[in-house]
């Protein structure tokens, strides 16, 4: 089984499947930002499909990792794979999404949701500047998938405000079964 948990920066994705991890056994957590951090910092002479943006979901090769990396995770887990990620491109995410569904087709896909005040006050606790020089990505950022995480298509809607973490990997353990 593969679990897709979507959702804006600092709702909780990476917390919710480390969670998910410790509830499966034999599951693994493969996160596609660790690819998409060495993307971004390669130099700039090398010419990627996308590249030259400050996201790398736009980036053709990283939506291609982000595949590659869970059929690879999935040669050494007896359970499912976890899979924190961040799309509010729509044609982006139905790229993956239907990359991973030939993996498996009983493909599991959340989204967390919580407001933009509550997503906020999240990033802020956890040492995260959105306000002031420096921070206008995380500002766009997080308004964008605010928007376009209200549109269903991006994974079952799953509420995470004023839920623990715990919770609201209870509820995705129970739409998985």
């Amino acid at each position: 089984m593969i679990i897709l948990i979507n959702g804006s920066f600092g709702v909780g994705k990476t917390t919710v499947a480390k969670l998910l991890r410790g509830s499966f056994p034999g599951s693994v957590l493969y996160d596609p930002e660790w690819p998409g951090l060495v993307l971004m910092r390669l130099p700039k002479w090398i010419k990627l499909k996308g590249s030259g943006t400050d996201d790398f979901q736009h980036v053709d090769l990283w939506r291609k990792s982000a595949v590659a990396g869970v059929r690879l995770f999935r040669l050494f887990a007896s359970g499912p794979v976890i899979v924190p990620m961040t799309f509010s491109h729509r044609a982006y995410f139905d790229e993956v999404v239907t990359s991973l569904k030939r993996l498996d087709p009983e493909l599991k896909v959340f989204c967390l949701r919580a407001s933009l005040p509550t997503v906020r006050r999240r990033l802020v606790g956890r040492g995260t500047k959105i306000e002031g020089r420096g921070s206008e990505w995380i500002a766009r950022r997080i308004v964008e998938c605010a928007d376009a995480h209200r549109d269903p298509h991006f994974g079952e809607p799953v509420d995470t405000e004023d839920r623990s973490a715990r919770e609201v990997a209870e509820e995705i353990i129970g739409k998985t079964k």
